[in-house]
Formats: C-alpha cells, structure tokens, sequence
C-alpha cells in the first residue's frame, strides 16, 4: 500500500487586532509601539490616544504615530525627518502625505487625536523621532 503527499494549505494568520474606532497605542524606550496592528472601520471617525509609557527625556526618546496615505514612501519621509528637529520630525514639504499625526510626546505624555479615513485599505504608521522608524518602531 502506498501513501498519497498530504495536501498543504498555508492560510494567512487571523489578525489579533480588535476592530474599533476607538485606538490606544503606547510607545516605550525600547523603541517599540505595544501594538503593530490597529483596526479600524473605514469611513467613521477614529479617535487614536498615543501614550508615552517611556521614562527617558523627550530630547533623547520622544515618540508620535504619524498615519500615511497609501503609497508615500515611508523610507524617504524617514530620511527627512530625521533632520527636521525643527518642526517635531515632520518636514513641512511631506505634509500632504500624512492622513493624521500626534504630537511629539515625552515621558508620560499622551495626545489624542481624531480622523477619518474614508477608504478601506492598509495604511502604514510609524513614530518619526530619528532612529525610531529604523528600529521597527512601524504597524499598518
């Protein structure tokens, strides 16, 4: 008697991020976000909290989430905002790529902010403080 292969089937992996319009995300000093994942119903208001759970001074570990439209370069915008301590890392000439931002937060600060986003689809986030986007400090 001879064995037929098994057929493998790779499914792509649930998302674990709940669905809600209502989002928090901390940043920390290891330079990550708690969450790489934030869900959202499209066409409705979305209100985004950003907390500081960090202890280090905000000249050395600041943090924000800054939301992108589809298709910017997030790689390039990295690269610019490094440099552009001046405007909180995020250069006045990319301003049109940017669906919404918070403030740049120190140590135990937190801002909320609220958008719309009205098409369905994937959008890139990262925290723009130099280093930060490089470190894996990211989601969709």
């Amino acid at each position: 008697m001879t064995e037929e292969p098994m057929e493998t089937v790779r499914e792509e992996a649930p998302s674990n991020a709940e669905v809600s319009n209502d989002l928090s995300l901390e940043a920390n000093d290891q330079m990550k976000f708690n969450k790489s994942e934030l869900r959202a119903v499209a066409g409705k208001p979305i209100k985004l909290t950003l907390k500081n759970v960090g202890k280090s001074t905000k000249e050395s570990m600041a943090h924000d989430c800054i939301i992108f439209k589809p298709g910017t370069d997030i790689n390039a915008f990295s690269q610019k905002a490094m440099t552009d301590k001046a405007n909180d890392y995020i250069p006045p000439s990319e301003k049109g790529s940017i669906i919404a931002h918070t403030k740049l937060l120190g140590p135990g600060e937190e801002d909320t902010i609220e958008f719309t986003i009205n098409e369905k689809g994937t959008y890139d986030f990262i925290c723009s403080f130099p280093a930060h986007y490089a470190a894996g400090m990211k989601g969709k």
